[in-house]
């Protein structure tokens, strides 16, 4: 009786992991394939404009607020590490708001026996998987912003605060040769043996206007970054990884994602090469 009930209980599993698998699948190429995903991004038109320079700002508290938790979990303040894991940080887009959405209507409920999820935990689960394509977007971001440094100023650009002085360099060289009172030609080769001199205003209202439209680009990077992620495969197991952690338990992880660390170990290195090229004699 029990070898039955055991093997009743295997097929029941298997054909349940094979629905979700049908379902996922459905799903990521509903939303991350063209054209797909470019219904998804025309939320981002609008507001998320604004909260895409916000959240570049927001993102290292947020990593601070989980490495926080972290420890204080592993400390056995549990539920203080909880309370800290459940912290909104980083702010809402629209995008992200129509991905929780489509998830949770045509993959979540469908599995759900009651019809219904099962608790906020569940919710917290889903934001922590958008917040982790987010991260994506970002180091999608950074390979863009590294990738421009290499081709145009043949240095290493980890994000716009390397890349910064190196714009605001070429835009001051540019506007100086081009108002020199002997020519264009002769103003090269005097700025050439003569730097121009650029001011701390000038190199911060660069930075102001690269953070900008890097957060556009982190915006949108999604319209890449999606399909290509799809065609891999790596939505398809971190969509299955959140139903296994949602099936597993139903209290959301304190860590952090690699995906946040990787954003972040950009971040200071961007850091830190700036800081390098300021140093520099």
């Amino acid at each position: 009786m029990d070898q039955a009930n055991v093997t009743v209980e295997t097929t029941a599993a298997t054909e349940s992991a094979i629905t979700d698998a049908i379902r996922v699948r459905a799903f990521v190429c509903k939303h991350f394939y063209w054209p797909g995903v470019l219904r998804l991004h025309k939320p981002a038109l609008g507001l998320d404009l604004l909260r895409a320079p916000l959240n570049v700002i927001l993102a290292p508290v947020f990593i601070l607020v989980r490495l926080a938790s972290l420890v204080l979990t592993c400390l056995s303040f549990v539920r203080a590490g909880q309370w800290l894991a459940t912290r909104r940080i980083i702010l809402r887009s629209a995008v992200s708001r129509e991905i929780e959405r489509a998830l949770i209507e045509e993959v979540l409920l469908p599995r759900a026996p009651s019809g219904t999820i099962p608790d906020k935990a569940c919710g917290r689960m889903v934001e922590d998987y958008v917040g982790i394509r987010s991260a994506v977007a970002e180091i999608a971001t950074t390979l863009v912003v590294l990738g421009l440094g290499l081709i145009v100023f043949r240095a290493a650009t980890p994000g716009v605060l390397s890349l910064a002085p190196l714009v605001s360099d070429q835009a001051a060289f540019g506007a100086a040769v081009a108002e020199f009172p002997l020519g264009q030609a002769l103003g090269r080769a005097w700025y050439g043996l003569f730097p121009v001199d650029r001011s701390g205003w000038f190199i911060a209202g660069i930075t102001v206007l690269l953070v900008f439209c890097a957060s556009i680009l982190t915006t949108f990077a999604g319209l890449v970054a999606d399909p290509i992620q799809a065609v891999l495969g790596i939505h398809r197991r971190r969509l299955m990884r959140l139903l296994a952690r949602i099936d597993r338990t139903q209290e959301p992880g304190s860590g952090i994602a690699r995906e946040h660390l990787l954003a972040r170990l950009a971040d200071m290195t961007d850091a830190t090469a700036a800081i390098l090229r300021i140093l520099r004699p």
